[in-house]
């Protein structure tokens, strides 16, 4: 369906299903821009957490047994 279909055919919906509609496009698109911003900043974050000993100190601690004290 195309684009200018698809917005006809929401035109014909009542208003409380048009505002659900676009609600949730709203919810998508911001998801999909936090995704998009979450994996630019790890990846160009990539190569510092990788290579330097002062972001990486505690990945030593990583393969130790870990007991819960109760």
């Amino acid at each position: 369906m195309e684009a200018i279909e698809l917005i006809r055919q929401i035109d014909r919906l009542p208003v409380p299903q048009r505002m659900f509609i676009a609600e949730r496009i709203i919810h998508s698109v911001r998801e999909e821009e936090q995704t998009a911003t979450l994996k630019e900043a790890a990846d160009s974050l990539y190569e510092d957490y990788k290579n330097d000993p002062n972001l990486t100190a505690f990945t030593s601690l990583d393969y130790e047994e870990f007991y819960e004290t109760r």
